[in-house]
């Protein structure tokens, strides 16, 4: 007994000089100096960190009801920072109903319930109020909506003086600044102050993407925004999304497959409201995993 209790105790002063290098396996621990395994602990904490830094949108189990009818279900996915992933599907898929979800935009629709997990950039979506959400996630929308009694460059600082609080001074280098990002700047520069409305359709996309741009949002949401455009306005706002990926995350829901091929790096496919597939663009056009992308990829039905 003497043995046995001694036996215990140099086990106990063991395992406390020494750490197992996976503390859960009590069968088959395997022991290392506990210096080096802080120093381990420590590397996989901050490699677990920057893997989750590294996300911008991550999504469990998420729902969006109309009237007790679903318009997507138990969707998970993880969208990571700084790519462009475009969302694609058949109509009426849950394509718009997923992006409108990730800024509290069906809180603006009667009997719409949103159930499951949101997280943006590191937060619960619920740890956000309207207006902070909006700062962090901007959208464009299909058909443009410039402020009509406003100019050019009143409607791109529009949400800087609604909400920031931005010094005056700083408005001539914002509106510049956000007019090149979105590639419209040599083509207004000199007519700042006539209304916006005096542009043409692509012009006035730009311009709204401009304004998304001038409140430095980290994340922008854009439901088809070229599918009303000629090819020239939608080959410019491609353009400046493939230029902007590098600072910003971009989700793009499109019925183009062709445009979803150019400026994507992730595709995530939805059919009758549920997330189907999710991978890098190269792989779900190419080698598809599930059937039924393949066959929407393929032209079979949608």
């Amino acid at each position: 007994m003497a043995n046995e209790f001694l036996n215990n105790i140099n086990e106990f002063n063991l395992k406390e000089k020494y750490l197992s290098t996976n503390p859960e396996d009590s069968e088959n621990p395997v022991f290392i100096k506990s210096e080096e395994y802080v120093n381990k602990d420590a590397a996989v904490q901050e490699k677990s960190s920057h893997e989750k830094s590294a996300i911008a949108v991550s999504t469990t189990n998420l729902s969006v009801w109309f009237n007790d009818k679903p318009g997507i279900e138990n969707v998970n996915i993880n969208i990571k920072k700084d790519s462009v992933t475009a969302i694609i599907g058949p109509s009426g898929c849950g394509k718009s109903t997923f992006l409108r979800a990730l800024n509290f935009m069906h809180d603006l629709t009667p009997n719409a319930v949103v159930t499951g997990e949101i997280n943006i950039l590191g937060k619960d979506i619920t740890e956000y109020n309207s207006i902070d959400i909006r700062k962090k996630v901007g959208m464009v929308f299909q058909k443009p909506n410039p402020f009509p009694t406003m100019s050019i460059y009143d409607n791109v600082i529009s949400g800087l003086k609604l909400n920031w609080g931005h010094k005056k001074g700083l408005y001539d280098e914002i509106v510049e600044t956000s007019l090149v990002q979105s590639g419209l700047w040599n083509e207004v520069k000199d007519r700042l102050k006539i209304s916006a409305y005096s542009l043409s359709g692509g012009q006035q996309q730009r311009l709204c993407i401009a304004r998304t741009l001038a409140v430095k949002p980290e994340i922008i949401l854009m439901d088809e925004p070229t599918s009303a455009l000629d090819p020239i306005s939608t080959a410019g706002i491609e353009a400046s999304i493939h230029d902007l990926k590098k600072i910003y995350t971009f989700i793009i829901v499109t019925h183009n497959m062709q445009q979803a091929a150019r400026v994507s790096d992730f595709t995530a496919y939805f059919y009758l409201g549920k997330l189907i597939e999710h991978s890098k663009t190269s792989t779900v056009f190419t080698k598809p995993k599930e059937k039924l992308t393949e066959e929407y990829i393929t032209g079979k039905f949608g």
